[in-house]
């Protein structure tokens, strides 16, 4: 987990160390005194999990910090720390994480984690799929591959498990979102898993060598370069055409 803290004072940079390790002390965080430093840090990948923000800087405003975060990396949870409620609707305006007052807890930000995992669970979309007489419910973001296989496909997930459903490949498609590729005619990849796309092999990233079906291999190649392309233009925060970052 990819975690920040910004505020200008060192003590609270400090108290906030103290306060994290007592939750965890596996945990550390990337410690930053301004909004610029932050800014130019979160157009690394991977991006932050979660971000602890000061309201008051010198010549700074942690809401206008916050938007500009939300346009490089709009996935980040933000929380706001300060000494007053005085811009709590603004921050919630934002769809802040968490708005908690100093000092700084174990507490406050055991509950920030909490609330982040809540939103995680609840934006990440799922299919529910019939397995004989059982039925699995899960994340597409587990989904690593669709394999046909005669009139079934093997929905292989992440961890290795594979989950045989009699349906058509192209039934399944219909569920899935833009993160699925078809690959050839008896394969469709998530590309969040793909480790390599060469000319006629796509690599996953569990070690699978997939073929790719040699006259749409062009196709292919490309669907998958913008889909990079595309994450790391909303990581970076840079538009199509304007080469700016």
């Amino acid at each position: 987990m990819r975690i920040a803290i910004c505020d200008d004072d060192l003590h609270e940079r400090e108290q906030f160390e103290k306060a994290l390790y007592g939750l965890d002390a596996t945990r550390n965080a990337e410690k930053y005194s301004d909004g610029a430093s932050l800014l130019s840090a979160a157009k690394n990948m991977p991006p932050f999990d979660i971000i602890f923000l000061d309201i008051y800087m010198p010549e700074e405003n942690g809401i206008n910090i916050a938007k500009e975060l939300k346009k490089i990396t709009p996935e980040t949870g933000i929380v706001f720390v300060t000494t007053s409620r005085e811009h709590a609707i603004d921050a919630f305006s934002l769809y802040a994480l968490n708005y908690i007052l100093k000092p700084v807890t174990t507490e406050s930000i055991a509950d920030s984690f909490r609330r982040l995992n809540m939103l995680r669970f609840e934006k990440r979309e799922r299919i529910t799929l019939s397995v004989g007489s059982e039925r699995h419910t899960v994340f597409l973001d587990e989904i690593s591959r669709l394999e046909n296989e005669n009139h079934a496909v093997n929905v292989i997930l992440a961890d290795g498990r594979s989950l045989k459903v009699w349906l058509s490949l192209s039934e399944l498609e219909h569920k899935l979102d833009s993160n699925f590729l078809k690959i050839n005619r008896g394969i469709v990849v998530n590309m969040e898993h793909i480790e390599q796309m060469r000319t006629d092999i796509c690599v996953m990233r569990d070690g699978t060598k997939l073929p790719i079906a040699v006259r749409q291999s062009a196709a292919i190649r490309a669907a998958y370069d913008n889909y990079v392309f595309d994450r790391l233009s909303r990581r970076k925060g840079f538009s199509v055409g304007d080469g700016k970052q």
